[in-house]
């Protein structure tokens, strides 16, 4: 059996590698850190024109028509260089949400133009209960004339600062994961404030959105009334595999600036990669990026054909890489030692990046519950 990847693949993580290596080093990571937007236009529009935008959507919306393992090939180089920006929340949130449950009117409406890179969209899920599933959603949709009002709080909603268009889940119905419908938002929006928040990657910027009321009317349903869930489920099982991406690119990262640093770091007249305690940590590094990668492929392969075990993957990649990448980063600072922890060395760019990664969609606990309740236990 061939696990490989395609010549076609091959060719799009060089060229995303060479994109991202001449677009998005670390300095101007740093930069967009300290910058209240998190990424630049230019920076935009270049991947726009390289059309990773509308990479995974179809071609009658001006996309590309590939899938999730194509799009895995970009995330992964993403994650190598902890690339700031809207790019995760508009195409793995808003537009994936958009391509799985949205009319053909919201389709020709929002989703050409965010394949085209002119809208950036963003999906609103958690809230102050820090719960992922349905249970976690209590903000209200409630009957007003031909639509609705929107009231609750909404917390780390990812680039809602420079959205142009919210997707917001809200109760219409009964609890547990019936009655949860999915709005579109358009920003700025009577009664929708945006407050961006200070944590601990900065790389990623979250947001609280409070909702006062806000008028939705019945067009700015996506999904359907009361079949918000499923659709969110889908969603976020895609934006799991892609985030699994990421992590394995920036694992892979801290392992080579790890294994490079051992070479040339000498403690009593020898490199330290030479002293078995290095040697075994960097294995066990290694061990932990493949197994990643792998876990991170099938589901890749499962969300794309859509089949029944899809959720089941998505899950246990989630549950595995989230482990593995924060044991990466930690064994990276300790092999890099003192340096290792200062601001000017870029370990702890990837560690906070780790630490983020891991409690979004839920932690490997939450993820491992997920996985026993597929599997009826």
């Amino acid at each position: 059996m061939d696990f490989g990847f395609s010549e076609e693949q091959d060719l799009l993580r060089k060229s995303a590698r060479d994109f991202l290596a001449k677009e998005c080093p670390i300095p101007f990571v740093r930069r967009m850190m300290e910058d209240e937007t998190g990424f630049t236009g230019e920076v935009w529009r270049k991947m726009a024109d390289l059309g990773w935008m509308g990479l995974v959507f179809p071609e009658d919306v001006g996309g590309s028509g590939l899938d999730m393992v194509d799009l895995v090939v970009v995330l992964e180089e993403m994650g190598r260089m902890v690339m700031p920006g809207p790019f995760f929340s508009t195409v793995l949130l808003g537009g994936m949400a958009l391509a799985e449950g949205g009319s053909e009117e919201q389709k020709r409406r929002y989703l050409t133009k965010l394949a085209a890179g002119e809208l950036k969209a963003t999906v609103a899920i958690l809230e102050p209960s820090a719960r992922w599933d349905a249970s976690g959603i209590e903000a209200r949709a409630e009957p007003d004339g031909e639509g609705f009002r929107l009231t609750g709080t909404k917390l780390f909603v990812p680039d809602a600062h420079v959205a142009d268009l919210l997707l917001v889940a809200a109760r219409t119905g009964g609890g547990g994961a019936e009655g949860i419908s999915v709005f579109a938002l358009e920003l700025p929006a009577t009664g929708v404030t945006v407050e961006p928040l200070k944590t601990l990657d900065q790389t990623r910027k979250l947001c609280e959105v409070t909702l006062d009321g806000v008028a939705a009317g019945r067009g700015a349903l996506v999904g359907g009334e009361g079949r918000g869930w499923p659709l969110l489920e889908r969603v976020m099982d895609r934006a799991k595999v892609g985030l699994c991406a990421e992590m394995c690119g920036g694992a892979e990262r801290v392992l080579e600036m790890s294994v490079d640093y051992a070479k040339i770091r000498v403690q009593f007249d020898r490199p330290i990669g030479s002293f078995q305690a290095i040697q075994h940590k960097c294995a066990n590094m290694l061990l932990q990026v493949e197994s990643s990668k792998s876990a991170t492929y099938y589901a890749a392969w499962a969300v794309a054909k859509d089949v029944p075990e899809a959720p089941l993957a998505a899950a246990m990649a989630k549950a595995y890489t989230s482990d593995a990448y924060r044991i990466v980063a930690g064994d990276g600072i300790q092999i890099h030692g003192g340096i290792g922890f200062t601001w000017e060395h870029d370990m702890h760019l990837y560690f906070k990046r780790a630490k983020h990664s891991e409690l979004t969609f839920g932690d490997a606990v939450w993820n491992r519950d997920r996985v026993a309740d597929l599997i009826d236990i």
